[in-house]
């Protein structure tokens, strides 16, 4: 008898993506977004094999886009065998409801995707229970399109009257579920609490900034530790925290979950807990991946994140990182003698408008020394001020 064969690699989904241009945005400024959004499904392990623009007043209030360029993704969608399409704002549930009735395939939207690479990036069960507060405050809203063939719950003795529809029942359910989660995140801050606490005579200090500029890296070169860094969105998304020692000056790193354009503000709000490590901090490291087209516009999300936090006013050092795939030309600079040296970078407007600053590679080590002593002397000075008396540096 013939021995049949079958295939059990997992078939990676084929994605397209859907990108509005209203007259708030440029076409260039919207190209970043969907080549962020590119970035973000290859991160959830699917393949973008094509992109949708459409320029718009305002996203069509029931389906997003324009009924014609709705036709047109259809047309594509069935001739190339589409499995998700991705917009990259977020839909309300009835655009959702629409767009999944057109086209019938799976739709996210920006939201949904993000959600979808934590749930399968959390760790800890802080952050397991973080993720699964914001699904279910994402999921509530939409409930309407998961129950359109249940009317009314099973009657009998005990069960008559008008009863609960389905929809009623799972809503009542899922807000139980949420305030469960929340009291549980109340527990675990207590906790974390509790261990902070242990750690004050310390100075500590915070890694932030976008995701995917090499936070992780820079820990494990100054940690020596092995905190997982990949060249994907949101690699960490749990906290870590390592005790460092620079000379004779020991203090706390920790490296908190990266920032990100659009996040959805219930993410933000249920990744509070984990970014306390941020308001906590005597010194925030902010990290920037300078070889980055738009690395000023990573800047400014990351501010906003910190104002929204309210921990501007803290102590920051500007590590400009991987400045060995940095290109002049990509940023309009017009120089002759490229690379750049290490003085053109301190003597930018990159240096001017951040300070302090510094330049760095981590992972080719380059100007790496020269940060340590810009942290060491930052930690020694708080260390001094805020315990005269202790002779642990001397």
């Amino acid at each position: 008898m013939k021995q049949k064969f079958y295939d059990t690699a997992v078939k990676q989904e084929k994605v397209v993506l859907v990108g509005v241009i209203t007259p708030n945005e440029t076409e260039a400024r919207e190209k970043e977004y969907l080549e962020e959004l590119e970035f973000l499904v290859a991160t959830a392990g699917g393949l973008t094999v094509k992109t949708f623009t459409q320029k718009l007043q305002r996203p069509e209030r029931s389906t997003f886009v324009g009924t014609g360029k709705l036709e047109e993704i259809k047309e594509y969608v069935v001739a190339e065998e589409i499995d998700i399409v991705v917009f990259d704002d977020e839909l309300t549930p009835s655009q959702m409801r629409n767009i999944e009735r057109e086209l019938q395939v799976k739709i996210l939207d920006r939201s949904n995707l993000i959600l979808d690479i934590f749930a399968n990036r959390a760790q800890t069960a802080q952050a397991k229970t973080q993720v699964e507060l914001a699904q279910l405050q994402y999921l509530l809203p939409r409930l309407t399109r998961l129950w359109t063939h249940l009317e009314r719950q099973k009657g009998g003795i005990g069960m008559r009257g008008p009863g609960e529809s389905q929809i009623e029942t799972d809503r009542r359910l899922i807000l139980n579920k949420i305030s469960l989660l929340k009291e549980r995140l109340k527990l675990i801050d207590r906790q974390n609490e509790t261990q902070r606490k242990n750690r004050q005579q310390l100075i500590r200090v915070a890694l932030v900034g976008y995701t995917n500029v090499g936070k992780s890296t820079i820990m494990n070169m100054l940690a020596k530790s092995d905190v997982f860094a990949e060249n994907k969105l949101f690699a960490t998304l749990d906290t870590t925290v390592r005790k460092v020692v620079i000379e004779n000056v020991p203090f706390l790193l920790s490296d908190t979950v990266g920032f990100i354009r659009k996040l959805p503000h219930h993410l933000v709000e249920c990744f509070k807990s984990t970014l306390d490590e941020v308001r906590e901090a005597d010194i925030l490291i902010h990290v920037v991946d300078v070889s980055h087209l738009t690395f000023e516009d990573q800047i400014r999300t990351v501010n906003e994140t910190l104002k929204d936090l309210k921990v501007v006013d803290k102590k920051t050092i500007t590590v400009f990182n991987k400045i060995d795939a940095f290109n002049p030309a990509d940023h309009n600079i017009d120089i002759k003698d490229t690379p750049l040296t290490m003085d053109d970078f301190n003597h930018s407007w990159m240096a001017k408008n951040n300070a302090p600053a510094i330049f760095i590679s981590a992972t080719e080590k380059e100007n790496v020394e020269e940060f340590k002593t810009m942290l060491y002397d930052a930690v020694k000075k708080i260390h001094t001020e805020r315990y005269p008396y202790d002779n642990l540096l001397y």
